[in-house]
């Protein structure tokens, strides 16, 4: 069965029902393989996954390098997503950069490096508070009458800026972090999204892994790896999520699922404009994600899945203290 289609946003923006982050092709816990990352973009098409996700502070630039490469000949059969937002000096992220030349720099810069004419949604990364929202939406209008860019989305933005945003250039999508791990959007965000007729991108809607119940302790990882300084990967906030994660792999089990699959359809079945995309390198995982699409759940499951991972029940910050200032709330 193909994998089905959604829409983002009322101005019509139609995607995959699930995408595929690829932020890990370049940005991974593991050295990546380009033969491997190569043949699970490939493979993503083949399944109907056509929802591309990258964006240039990924590596930083041979993300989507890669993604250019893979999508060769193809590009009229996928969607991509990028996003612009940060300062990358020297091969590092130094910090937000949302000016309006900028932002004009960056989508030319990733046009050539995806090898394409157009981007079809454009993100900003992170919310630069040194530049209005205004200015930032009236500049990616600009590129979508110049036909360099179809539709804008925003990452990690509060209902405040959102609201400025979309009321200069119509916003399609908001990509947050959004799981049956990690729901802080449901006070106040998701309801705005719904009201402006926004749909929802949510990325790690696996839990960074622990929903799948295979992560280890922090303090297990290389020194490279990202989930070394993971709040909920260290300490005694480990052993509480742990616990919570079990609740998942439980009724998973009971419904002939993996845990992954399990948390993937609890997101999709949140909303018809809810889109997430799960990252991985691998073909295998990426097969059994899509087959998260089949699963039906019940009002009773869902309300059994969020009882078992309740907001409190979740222990430790999502990011660390310099990141989660970064997050436009």
């Amino acid at each position: 069965m193909a994998l089905q289609k959604r829409t983002l946003g009322r101005q019509g923006l139609e995607v995959s029902a699930l995408g595929l982050g690829c932020m890990g092709f370049s940005q991974s816990y593991e050295p990546a393989v380009e033969t491997e990352s190569l043949k699970t973009i490939h493979r993503a098409i083949e399944l109907g996954c056509t929802f591309f996700d990258t964006a240039e502070v990924y590596g930083p630039f041979t993300n989507e390098d890669l993604l250019g490469l893979a999508l060769a000949g193809k590009r009229d059969q996928v969607t991509i997503a990028t996003k612009f937002g940060f300062r990358i000096e020297d091969g590092k992220n130094t910090g937000t950069d949302s000016r309006p030349e900028r932002i004009t720099a960056a989508v030319e810069a990733s046009l050539k490096r995806l090898r394409t004419d157009h981007i079809d949604l454009l993100y900003q990364h992170r919310v630069d508070r040194s530049v209005p929202i205004e200015d930032v939406a009236g500049t990616v209008a600009d590129l979508i009458r110049a036909g360099k860019v179809r539709f804008f989305g925003l990452s990690e933005a509060g209902v405040g800026t959102i609201r400025k945003a979309h009321a200069v250039q119509p916003v399609s999508a908001v990509q947050s972090e959004y799981s049956l791990w990690e729901r802080n959007l449901e006070t106040d965000v998701i309801p705005a999204l719904k009201d402006m007729g926004i749909g929802l991108v949510p990325f790690s809607p696996l839990g960074r892994g622990f929903l799948t119940g295979q992560v280890k302790r922090a303090e297990d990882y290389p020194e490279t790896d990202h989930r070394r300084n993971d709040p909920r990967y260290q300490g005694a906030n480990y052993d509480a999520n742990m616990a919570a994660a079990d609740s998942v792999r439980k009724i998973a089990t009971a419904k002939g699922a993996t845990p992954a699959q399990i948390a993937l359809a609890w997101v999709l079945h949140k909303g018809q404009d809810f889109v997430p995309i799960p990252g991985t390198r691998h073909v295998a995982n990426l097969e059994a994600n899509i087959g998260a699409a089949g699963f039906q759940l019940d009002d009773d499951d869902m309300r059994n899945l969020e009882d078992a991972l309740a907001p409190g029940k979740v222990s430790g910050l999502r990011y660390t203290e310099r990141a989660m200032a970064m997050v436009d709330r």
